[in-house]
């Protein structure tokens, strides 16, 4: 599909100068632009690529010496990764799911679709589901019973859909993710080892056989407007109470939400952040890859975690963690710093052992 530069400055609400009827069908790094794409230049370290490349229109930076790069035209992005979002949504063809419902895909007669839904091959809906206007569901996508599934929806190939979830509206779902498996819930008829140590912070009274009794989920999962779930992330129902995910949070690849989690609005979980049972965490938050989260804990608004983060331990608002177990950010650069002294301090300790013990002289 083509755009003319003039639609794309539209868009993206910037300004933009030169031949504003130039059209292109693509964007593309600098270096390796063809005639009919975009060279994507926000920042003057990208300035010098657009010479090696053969665009014609580029978007730069504000106060950018276009003509002199050879350019036709171009469009001045202020603040880049917005530029991008605005950018690569206009570019996005999207998924091809054809409207209506695929002869191969099996969907229980009790089910409600709405105006515009598109069912692919080889998918399942349950009794009683309901699918809101405009939803694109992909092949191979299953949905359990009494699911319900707001407007605009976009469920990728293979995703899971547990019975009773309900989502609201333009949810993402990335392939292979799981909404609403039964959470990991076991109990022993008699106090467990993990209970003992819970309480005693490592010693135990004895060894001795235990057996585990499941807990079922009675419960299932709430997800609020513009959430977006990455592949194979696995998302699980409540105990008694349902997990919720809140509206405009966005879930990166493999993340686990354990059950009975409370997740506010507008947080960022990036790669295989992993969040225990009945954990609460407020609005805002943004977790590095692979952060941990004790259950039974409160992490609050606006918490920013570095990567691999372990919180153990409630984190009050607007903290910054870092480490394991999660300390301020500060005080773990502190930390790490002093870590590496050690060798040189010990070499000086011993220094000085030696000396008073006379054996230097």
């Amino acid at each position: 599909m083509q755009h003319t530069i003039r639609e794309i400055a539209l868009a993206l609400g910037a300004e933009a100068e030169g031949d504003l009827d130039l059209t292109v069908t693509g964007a593309s790094e600098p270096q390796a632009a063809s005639p009919d794409q975009l060279a994507l230049a926000m920042d003057p370290r990208y300035g010098d690529g657009i010479g090696k490349g053969k665009a014609r229109a580029a978007v730069v930076w504000p106060g950018a010496d276009w003509r002199a790069m050879g350019l036709r035209a171009a469009i001045f992005a202020p603040r880049g990764r917005l530029a991008m979002a605005g950018l690569t949504r206009l570019l996005d063809p999207g998924p091809e799911v054809a409207p209506g419902v695929h002869p191969l895909a099996v969907v229980d007669a009790s089910a409600r679709l709405g105006d515009g839904a598109a069912i692919g091959p080889f998918v399942s809906i349950g009794a009683g589901v309901e699918i809101g206007p405009g939803a694109r569901i992909a092949s191979h996508v299953s949905i359990a019973e009494g699911a319900r599934i707001g407007a605009d929806a976009l469920i990728l190939q293979g995703a899971r859909i547990g019975a009773r979830v309900s989502i609201g509206d333009r949810f993402i779902c990335q392939p292979g993710a799981v909404i609403g498996a039964d959470g990991f819930s076991f109990v022993t008829p008699e106090k467990s080892g993990v209970e003992e140590i819970r309480e005693t912070l490592g010693s135990r009274a004895g060894i001795r056989d235990q057996s585990w009794r499941r807990i079922h989920s009675l419960g299932a999962v709430t997800i609020g407007d513009d959430v977006e779930i990455g592949a194979n992330a696995c998302i699980d129902r409540g105990t008694i109470r349902d997990t919720v995910i809140g509206a405009g949070t966005k879930l990166d690849n493999l993340v686990h939400i354990g059950h009975n989690v409370q997740i506010g609005r507008d947080c960022l979980l990036c790669g295989q952040v992993g969040i225990a049972g009945s954990a609460r965490i407020g609005d805002r938050v943004v977790m590095g890859g692979q952060c941990g989260v004790n259950d039974n804990i409160f992490v609050g608004n606006d918490v920013i975690c570095g990567g691999a983060t372990k919180i153990f331990t409630n984190a009050p608002a607007g903290r910054v963690l870092l480490g394991y177990p999660a300390v301020r950010m500060e005080t773990h650069v502190e930390m790490q710093k002093a870590l590496r002294r050690l060798p040189r301090l010990a070499a000086r300790v011993a220094g000085i052992e030696k000396t008073l013990s006379g054996e230097g002289e």
